[in-house]
């Protein structure tokens, strides 16, 4: 039996397929793709397992609810499965699927049975690769995201060969909702799990596509090497979505693996009732679940404040960049070493981390406030933080032009040229 159905705030649109009283598999999801990357393996993991399958909020017709970290996707399915009931699960997911699966192993490791890690990573690319993607569908959209899909996601046989799957690929990203995907390219950003993999205690198989050029061979034998518990397997003639490309070579192994790595009794869902078999490949899915952002904690009334300076690094890197940021670190010396300290700790850890304004609204007054002063280098510095807090060149236009009237036309004459500079370079689509 399969079931779509309506699941409670805080939780992810899901589908379930395989016998009522069966143990639960999970199957998570790469970025700009919907469970439809799995409906190949289904058939044949649904014999032996309840297969529970997931969309990331604003892809597949999911409520466009934005998830900022792999942290919070997390514990919204955390939350979908204590609605339904599932205390311990296998997990198999692809990209930002498998770091949602390396997340629970080191959170709540005594509900994951067995683990599959497909196309991932410990950290994915640098933090200023999927910020600068996210100032290009910020200001483009995802048409460019959808475009070099194929190239990024099957081999060039592949697509040769299967043009419907191409473009049902194509489809998946121009359908997703751009805030969600910028969302998740800042969850990827922020991942890094490299000094934790020692922690995660569960049988773990590791799978990679050999011609996958994202997270390809190297990644897949870091994950391995810092998981105890863990072994390789690679399957040739396959890029980053080997689960559509190499559906009966993926199935077997995770079959092996689940079968073989099983630990104890699972839990299963609650029988559902009678729905339509799995759509097409590439099927249209109505929404079936509503999405809430999760609560940030308040901090504790009476706790002992903390140094600054790690967090305004963080902050810092956030906004200008790693590469930025290293290269001013890496530039300092006897001289300028206690400035680099005291900028990161004050005016980063002090005044940008503080809870008033947003960052899109900070770096508005920090714009006016480089105009105004003429600061024209650190201006180019932070135009580019500004499109990646979230300000599009229109509103970057319409500061300058504003700042023009108070800080007088000469000075934001050069802010524009500046300005225009910049925003051409960040978003403009690369290849």
């Amino acid at each position: 039996m399969s079931e779509q159905t309506q699941t409670p705030p805080k939780t992810l649109q899901y589908r379930i397929d395989g016998p009522d009283d069966a143990p639960v598999l999970i199957l998570g999801p790469s970025l700009g793709t919907t469970w439809h990357m799995w409906d190949r393996q289904v058939p044949e993991l649904s014999r032996q397992w309840r297969v529970l399958r997931f969309d990331l909020p604003g892809h597949g017709g999911a409520p466009a609810h934005p998830a900022g970290s792999v942290t919070e996707l997390a514990d919204r399915l955390v939350a979908t499965l204590d609605d339904l009931g599932v205390q311990r699960f296998g997990y198999a997911g692809c990209s930002v699927g498998g770091a949602v699966g390396i997340d629970l192993a080191l959170r709540v490791p005594h509900r994951v049975a067995s683990l599959a890690l497909v196309a991932s990573s410990p950290r994915f690319g640098t933090a200023d690769e999927f910020r600068q993607r996210g100032v290009i569908v910020r200001t483009n959209g995802l048409d460019p995201m959808a475009r070099t899909a194929p190239e990024h996601w099957f081999t060039p046989g592949f697509a040769a060969a299967q043009p419907a799957i191409v473009e049902w690929a194509v489809q998946m990203v121009r359908t997703t909702d751009p805030g969600c995907y910028i969302a998740a390219c800042e969850a990827l950003a922020a991942f890094d799990v490299r000094a934790d993999l020692g922690r995660v205690g569960v049988p773990t198989l590791v799978l990679v596509g050999s011609d996958d050029q994202l997270t390809g061979p190297a990644e897949a034998r870091t994950l391995v090497a810092g998981i105890p518990d863990a072994r390789l397997a690679l399957v040739p003639g396959a890029s980053h979505l080997a689960p559509v490309e190499q559906p009966a070579a993926v199935t077997d192994l995770l079959v092996r693996h689940f079968s073989l790595a099983w630990q104890d009794t699972l839990h299963a869902i609650p029988a559902p009732p009678s729905v339509p078999s799995v759509p097409s490949v590439s099927a249209p899915v109505a929404p079936v679940a509503e999405i809430a952002p999760a609560a940030e904690q308040p901090h504790p009334s009476g706790a002992v404040r903390p140094d600054p300076y790690e967090a305004g690094m963080k902050v810092r890197r956030a906004v200008l960049g790693d590469a930025h940021v290293d290269r001013a670190t890496a530039a300092a010396d006897e001289f300028t070493a206690d400035f680099q300290e005291l900028i990161t700790r004050y005016a980063w850890g002090e005044v940008w981390t503080r809870e008033g304004l947003d960052r899109r609204t900070r770096s508005a007054v920090t714009l006016t406030a480089l105009v105004a002063g003429g600061h024209l280098d650190e201006l180019a510095f932070h135009t580019r933080a500004a499109l990646r807090n979230g300000l599009t060149p229109t509103e970057i236009r319409e500061i300058l032009i504003h700042a023009g009237v108070y800080c007088g036309v000469p000075a934001a004459n050069s802010a524009f040229r500046v300005a225009q500079s910049v925003i051409r370079e960040e978003t403009t689509p690369r290849d």
